[in-house]
């Protein structure tokens, strides 16, 4: 028996900002945006994600998400790494790549989003 390999993550969760659009020379554009999903427990902590969608995903981000809306995101879990300008270290932050967005609430839904 062979054991396979998974890395899927699905999020539903608040938007933290209006998505930030990208258009490459390609025709390719990507979405980036944050997002809050609050922990069930007394302490009320909120985990904040990184997301990042690419094609026509990216595009109904970008026409229809709005900092507040509730939507479910699901992907992969990848890491973006870069040299630190002032020490040259790196430094390496996890990033959801995600594959399928879902919007889950309506047209006027934006609850505002808790800043822990």
């Amino acid at each position: 028996m062979s054991r396979k390999e998974l890395n899927q993550v699905v999020l539903v969760g608040r938007v933290g900002k209006d998505p930030e659009i990208k258009y490459f020379e390609s025709g390719t554009s990507m979405a980036m945006f944050s997002l809050a999903i609050n922990r069930p427990t007394k302490e009320k902590k909120t985990d904040w994600f990184d997301i990042k969608i690419w094609g026509r995903q990216a595009e109904i981000a970008g026409e229809y998400v709005r900092k507040g809306s509730l939507i479910g995101v699901e992907g992969n879990l990848d890491f973006d790494s870069w040299n630190d300008k002032t020490t040259g270290e790196l430094q390496v932050k996890p990033v959801i790549l995600g594959s399928n967005l879902r919007l889950l609430g309506g047209r006027n839904d934006s609850a505002p989003v808790e800043n822990n």
